[in-house]
């Protein structure tokens, strides 16, 4: 099953794919637009999501016309990002693999649809692409153990972590800066639910800038699978449905190349992973 959230910015409403690749509005059948549904009930755990699949999705309104595809996922209270999650990335960092996962945080003002514009600043000069698995939590979870860990997730979708390199490695240093300006997160078209994407470990992700591919691998190359950093960060705090993480992107990234490439004004990035869609954005420059 695919979720989307559909509408202007701030109003978006969510739906369900249908056979065709059309948008069914759930928003009469399910409950209200953010996502919750009686008592509180978030719409990622699994008796909304097992309540969603029972309806009959070609009996649904259907939504015409041009639509804007808004971020995945509603009321996101985490966003949680893993650094040198592939080994061939760190390898072209020049930083030895880390030996247990390396954690940062994106604001969630950084979120974003998947086909909106990102914003530079004006003032930036390394501002990098980054193709991410993104990990959507659907039950609560504290300290579960790794057999365990996928249990708690709802779904999976595309992120594009967006990083400004010299605010995120140079003076002061700071990941948090570099990541979290507004639209630095794209996120969707879809979440798709566990049930269509058996393994985690085994999709091609890619991301091209300007049609040239600039990454092109496979999430078998992550040090830490999925499960181990739901595990993982299950420890550290507790995970709600609608936490997010992104799992790191592999090789490819402006930031290794040599000489260094950065984006500019006018560039297009198109990402996908595989089973989850494709992103699209433009690139501009604030004012």
């Amino acid at each position: 099953m695919k979720l989307v959230r559909y509408g202007p910015r701030g109003q978006e409403r969510y739906g369900v794919l249908d056979v065709q690749g059309g948008v069914r509005d759930i928003t009469s059948e399910y409950g209200s637009e953010d996502g919750t549904a009686g008592a509180g009930a978030s719409i990622l755990e699994p008796r909304s999501l097992d309540r969603i699949r029972a309806l009959d999705v070609a009996s649904l309104p259907l939504v015409e016309g041009e639509i804007r595809l808004g971020p995945c996922v509603a009321g996101v209270g985490k966003l949680i990002g893993v650094g040198l999650n592939y080994r061939q990335h760190a390898i072209e960092s020049g930083m030895a693999a880390p030996t247990e996962p390396v954690l940062f945080t994106k604001a969630i003002t950084s979120i974003s649809g998947p086909f909106d514009d990102v914003v530079i600043p004006a003032s930036s000069q390394k501002t990098d692409w980054e193709v991410e698995l993104a990990v959507v939590i659907g039950q609560p979870c504290k300290n579960v153990p790794e057999s365990k860990a996928l249990d708690h997730v709802a779904g999976y979708a595309i992120m594009n972590d967006v990083s400004e390199r010299a605010y995120q490695l140079e003076g002061t240093g700071q990941w948090l800066k570099g990541k979290s300006l507004d639209t630095f997160a794209p996120f969707g078209p879809w979440l798709v639910t566990t049930d269509e994407i058996p393994d985690p470990q085994n999709l091609r992700l890619w991301l091209s800038v300007n049609d040239e591919v600039m990454q092109d691998s496979n999430t078998s190359d992550m040090l830490f699978p999925v499960s181990h950093l739901v595990s993982y960060i299950s420890r550290y705090m507790t995970l709600l449905p609608g936490d997010v993480i992104a799992t790191g992107t592999p090789e490819g990234v402006g930031m290794g190349k040599e000489p260094q490439r950065y984006l500019r004004e006018g560039d297009v990035m198109v990402l996908g992973v595989e089973g989850l869609g494709e992103q699209r954005q433009r690139v501009v420059r604030a004012s």
